[in-house]
């Protein structure tokens, strides 16, 4: 079982990185906005399977196989980087949009909505990122078994995003209601989490590998 300092600090990681827009919270941002809280959640259902996927690859092996070899490591940081500083330009660029303004989207079925919140975390490079390069560094196995600790964090950083993103598509909504009568707080929102996005990948491009 993990040491709880080693829990505490990557849940502070995870829950940073949980409240930092992403694939994952643009997609049930816009899906509870088009077609309702109850969409968005079931989407959000979807979203925690492709959370468990990847823990479950973490937790036996597939981890340290990218960890030893360095040229994974590295496209996986540096790819996951650029990724970021894309969402950032996006959110900043003169025509940008906030992921709470109101997107059209077809009415899909309670099918349809989970498998493309499976899909859409599945291809989501910040989780990729989390379990793939920065799980690892709270793993020490003189403080237990390897697999039981991967699993301990994962279920932290899986409970720590569904709440967050459960709160998210449940005040969507009202959320995008507030920005909307008031342009300079959209602004001032896109400028945020333009900077939190850039700041995060440049932190990851320029983190050593241990």
């Amino acid at each position: 079982m993990s040491h709880t300092p080693q829990l505490l600090a990557f849940a502070l990681v995870a829950l940073g990185m949980a409240l930092t827009p992403g694939p994952n919270m643009v997609y049930l941002i816009s899906r509870s906005i088009c077609q309702g809280r109850t969409a968005g959640l079931i989407s959000l259902g979807g979203v925690a399977l492709g959370f468990v996927f990847y823990m479950l690859c973490a937790a036996f092996g597939i981890t340290a196989l990218l960890i030893a070899i360095p040229f994974a490591y590295d496209a996986l940081r540096f790819g996951g980087a650029l990724y970021l500083l894309y969402l950032a330009w996006q959110a900043v660029k003169p025509g940008g949009r906030s992921p709470f303004q109101v997107r059209d989207l077809p009415v899909d079925s309670p099918r349809k909505l989970f498998t493309m919140g499976f899909v859409t975390n599945l291809l989501n490079p910040k989780i990729a990122v989390l379990y793939l390069s920065l799980l690892p560094q709270f793993i020490d196995p003189a403080h237990g078994g390897v697999l039981g600790q991967s699993i301990a964090l994962g279920v932290v950083q899986i409970v720590l995003s569904i709440t967050v993103n459960s709160i998210v598509a449940m005040t969507a909504g009202s959320i995008a209601v507030f920005l909307a009568r008031r342009p300079a707080w959209l602004l001032i929102q896109r400028w945020l989490m333009g900077t939190v996005l850039a700041g995060l990948a440049v932190r990851m491009a320029t983190e050593a590998r241990h």
